[in-house]
């Protein structure tokens, strides 16, 4: 039985996935891992309140990480609708939770992505879930963004496709720098976003209070 089979629970109706068991061998070796760090900075995991940290720490990790084992553009192709609309779509305020592959420390935020049909829709909860499948790994958010952009775009082939992140970064305000009130922005865009009066008219949408 593969990693995924072990650790994915897979939900037929909609075609995501949502981890509810762990795989063992990892579990193990991930917790070994975590014990001799814990033993390295001058702790004990015979203290009580840390005998079940590595357990602990390890079960947190694989969740945090289980991206890895979702494949996001069939969350796209599961829910894939032919039809004629052609204006832009944006789905905005996504949570993002990730870790920085830098120094594994989160990352947090906020997505918004947007794309312009060419002859097919997605249903719209699909975009925020193949935002967390590239969310949760060891990232970057530079490519992240570029990774949940290209997704759509080879996916569904859209006129265009936009993406921006905004998010603070622990290693920055809990370490290096410190400036507490930092956030990082990225974009990035295909086809018909690439057009100044487009981009414009989404980052308008994005910005606007319509509630």
């Amino acid at each position: 039985m593969t990693i995924h089979e072990k650790m994915i629970h897979e939900n037929k109706m909609d075609g995501y996935e949502k981890i509810d068991r762990y795989n063992p061998k990892m579990l193990e070796a991930i917790s070994s891992g975590y014990a001799t760090i814990i033993h390295e900075i001058g702790e004990s995991v015979e203290r009580e309140g840390l005998k079940k940290t590595p357990e602990r720490a390890a079960k947190s990790i694989q969740y945090l990480t289980h991206g890895y084992d979702i494949d996001p553009a069939a969350i796209l192709t599961s829910a894939m609708f032919h039809d004629s609309y052609k204006q832009m779509v944006i789905v905005k305020d996504i949570e993002i939770y990730s870790l920085c592959e830098h120094h594994v420390l989160p990352f947090f935020g906020k997505a918004h992505v947007a794309y312009i049909p060419n002859g097919c829709i997605v249903g719209l909860s699909k975009i925020p879930r193949v935002v967390d499948a590239f969310s949760r790994r060891l990232q970057v958010q530079e490519r992240l963004t570029t990774e949940i952009r290209d997704c759509i775009q080879n996916t569904l082939n859209p006129l265009g496709v936009a993406v921006v992140i905004e998010a603070k970064h622990l290693c920055m305000l809990m370490r290096g720098i410190q400036k507490q009130n930092s956030v990082a922005t990225t974009s990035a865009f295909t086809g018909e976003f690439e057009n100044e009066k487009t981009r414009a008219e989404f980052i308008r949408l994005i910005s606007a209070n319509l509630s």
